[in-house]
């Protein structure tokens, strides 16, 4: 059979344009479609543009630590308005460029929904197509929710394109998103509740610092409800009345604005794989260990689309889509390495981790040393102002190497960057300490940490 094009990504994010570059680069003929701008919710609704916002939030917060320290901070504010433009003259060319960036490459870039009507056959938007590969590389999408009123709340997308701020705003969900934001509205004069329905928000992070966490938010005038459940929303003339389950006890409360934090799901939905022969499930496509479908094999997929150990961040994504290009390229299996790879809550401070949690070392019987440090008291925090910050590192006595490593405080989301790397290449805490750092810098506690 002779196909159209050798490859087609469905996804213009940055797995599938990262895997459209590889394999045209390499002389195939490729396509890429997308019905959304191209960019990805990273570029466009997600990553980059809530880091912009979060840096007039950055501002306010330093100078309100420093308050009483040679800083008057005496009617400094956000113009929601004017943080909004800047975050638009990033987004805004960003389709553009990458798109220009794929044609330059040799991509057929197209535009459309896509959907599958056989093994080796889409349509996008009623036209049909054919390949013989095909990477499925759509993201994810806010998670259904189903209680009376859910239609009222904003997602994330609608939160980074909101006009103004309001004042009363309730986040649904005690993940990455709801914290984020609530962090950003809260010092851009809003006054934030997270609603979490578990007794423990961010339960990906080490429990210790996000408590620590969740007290340094509430000095900033965030509210974290626990162990709470939205029944209801209802639209009013003052704004929105939300009906809430705490644990068996009924409360409503009223806000301006209800967005959805709860998080994301796969954004598979649409594809109608079952007529491609395509099993998938919540957590994305079945695929084997290299990022083949495990019922089709002219389909790959990688990014939150796929059903890998991988966690649903960018970096991910990108090096997923690499290395499906390169097995769908040479016909190989080489799977992805997730070790060493970090995730960060980019609130104030921000909170990050790389590695195990300590109850997943005791569950695999690894004999740790906890080394846990209360850094607030540090140089690098005491020059700025911050009083919230600590580190928990944990060691695998038997090698001197880090398996886990937590912190919350100022900069570590650039610290955990070398205790990744560190964990990448086997390094041990003797090895890291063997390093000479510019002094001061935050860099230069990473000794003393360890």
């Amino acid at each position: 059979m002779t196909y159209d094009y050798d490859l087609i990504v469905i996804g213009a994010g940055m797995a599938g344009v990262t895997a459209a570059n590889k394999c045209a680069s390499a002389g195939w003929e490729v396509a890429i479609v997308d019905a959304l701008p191209y960019g990805g919710t990273c570029a466009l609704r997600g990553c980059d543009p809530k880091k912009i916002l979060r840096r007039g939030a950055e501002i306010i917060d330093s100078a309100r630590l420093m308050r009483g320290k040679g800083i008057e901070d005496d009617g400094l504010s956000i113009n929601w308005a004017d943080l909004m433009v800047h975050k638009h003259g990033f987004t805004e060319p960003v389709p553009a460029k990458m798109e220009e960036g794929l044609c330059s490459n040799g991509v057929s870039t197209l535009h459309g929904t896509a959907r599958f009507t056989g093994t080796n056959t889409v349509e996008i938007d009623d036209a049909p197509y054919s390949a013989r590969h095909f990477l499925i590389a759509t993201g994810a999408r806010p998670r259904p929710l189903d209680f009376p009123g859910h239609e009222h709340l904003v997602d994330s997308t609608g939160f980074l394109n909101l006009p103004e701020l309001p004042r009363r705003i309730l986040f649904v969900g005690g993940g990455f998103i709801s914290f984020e934001f609530a962090h950003i509205a809260a010092r851009a004069g809003s006054t934030p509740v997270i609603l979490d329905r578990k007794p423990r928000p961010l339960k990906a992070f080490d429990p210790g610092l996000v408590d620590l966490l969740i007290d340094r938010g509430a000095q900033a005038g965030i509210e974290t409800w626990r162990s709470a459940t939205v029944t209801a929303v209802e639209k009013t003339s003052t704004g929105y009345q939300v009906s809430i389950d705490e644990s068996g006890r009924s409360r409503r409360a009223e806000f301006d604005l209800v967005v959805h934090g709860a998080g994301r799901t796969p954004e598979l939905a649409s594809l109608e794989l079952d007529a491609a022969d395509v099993e998938w499930d919540d957590d994305g496509v079945r695929v084997a260990a290299h990022l083949q479908s495990t019922s089709n094999p002219a389909v790959y997929a990688a990014g939150d689309a796929a059903g890998t150990p991988g966690m649903p961040l960018t970096p991910v994504a990108v090096f997923e889509g690499k290395v499906a290009a390169s097995n769908m390229l040479k016909s190989t299996t080489t799977t992805p390495d997730y070790n060493g790879v970090p995730t960060t809550v980019f609130t104030i401070p921000e909170l990050t981790r790389v590695g195990m949690l300590e109850e997943e070392a005791h569950e695999q019987d690894i004999d740790i040393d906890v080394r846990y440090s209360d850094t607030s008291s540090w140089y690098s925090n005491y020059r700025i102002g911050e009083s919230t910050a600590a580190t928990k590192i944990l060691i695998d006595r038997s090698s001197d190497h880090i398996v886990g490593a937590h912190l919350l405080g100022p900069e570590y989301a650039e610290l955990v960057n070398i205790l990744g790397l560190a964990m990448k290449l086997g390094l041990t805490t003797h090895q890291l300490k063997s390093m000479t750092a510019a002094y001061p810098t935050v860099g230069s506690d990473l000794g003393s940490m360890l």
